[in-house]
């Protein structure tokens, strides 16, 4: 599963929520882009050049760092935030799941209005080391530049003002269009479909082998947040994290009794001769 949207959408928060709520790896490409820069690498030293800059990185250099991030989750269910962003990227990350027999089954894109977005970023405080991130106007810290957490102080992010943002949303609407075209020519047999935060029950699961495209159109992610968690519902194979841990709990039970009931089955007798 991919999630995209503007700079600013939502997309981080509501992976959040996917991945506390059901068993679910959340990718983000941002968080994954800024450890690099943190760590100082090469390829964290260039991101973080372009990206001061507003530019988008190059399709090769997220490409690497996603694609060894999913080779590791081979076996669970995961969701990407913030890429693909590209026509290039999208083909390329296609091209590396059908190598592993591991193709995507839902886009959701996040709409959220331009100047929504902004306010929002202006208001927008991270704290860097968790990627924990807070909202002066809906989701303040408990104490102002205060991580909640930790206790360790807040930042900005680089790119966090007007300048910066107004070239990043010209840069993602040049970029998104040919995307947004490619994923819909695969949904629904080919057919582009569109569902919409009034109405995801028009999103047909059916065939649930063919790729699904969902939009989520409101202001803010708890607006959004009820018809994404319908929308995945509709997914057998994504089980609720709390199911996940009672099956598995089951199993752990269900091994140690037969451990036991194995044990005592050949635990010699009196009379028997060891």
């Amino acid at each position: 599963m991919i999630m995209f949207g503007k700079p600013g959408a939502g997309k981080g928060t509501l992976a959040q929520r996917l991945m506390k709520k059901y068993d679910l790896v959340s990718v983000s490409t941002g968080d994954l882009l800024r450890k690099r820069i943190a760590e100082r690498t090469d390829i964290g030293r260039e991101a973080e050049e372009i990206v001061a800059r507003g530019g988008l990185i190059p399709d090769e250099i997220v490409l690497k760092v996603v694609t060894n991030e999913l080779d590791g989750l081979w076996n669970k269910n995961w969701i990407l935030d913030g890429f693909p962003r590209t026509l290039g990227q999208g083909e390329l990350l296609d091209a590396h799941l059908n190598k592993h027999n591991t193709p995507l089954t839902l886009v959701v894109k996040v709409d959220v209005p331009d100047d929504v977005i902004l306010q929002r970023i202006s208001d927008r405080w991270v704290h860097p080391a968790s990627g924990r991130v807070y909202n002066m106007s809906y989701n303040r810290p408990k104490v102002d530049g205060v991580d909640d957490v930790t206790g360790e102080p807040l930042a900005k992010r680089p790119d966090d003002n007007p300048e910066t943002f107004a070239r990043r949303l010209e840069a993602f609407y040049q970029a998104t269009s040919p995307l947004l075209n490619y994923y819909s020519t695969q949904a629904a047999n080919g057919q582009p479909f569109r569902t919409t935060l009034q109405h995801p029950h028009q999103v047909s699961f059916h065939r649930p082998h063919k790729l699904k495209l969902a939009t989520l159109s409101g202001a803010t992610s708890d607006e959004n947040w009820p018809h994404l968690d319908e929308l995945v519902q509709r997914f057998p194979a994504l089980k609720e994290r709390a199911e996940v841990l009672r099956m598995r709990h089951s199993l752990s039970d269900a091994i140690v009794a037969s451990g036991l009931a194995a044990a005592n089955a050949y635990r010699p007798t009196q009379n028997q001769v060891i």
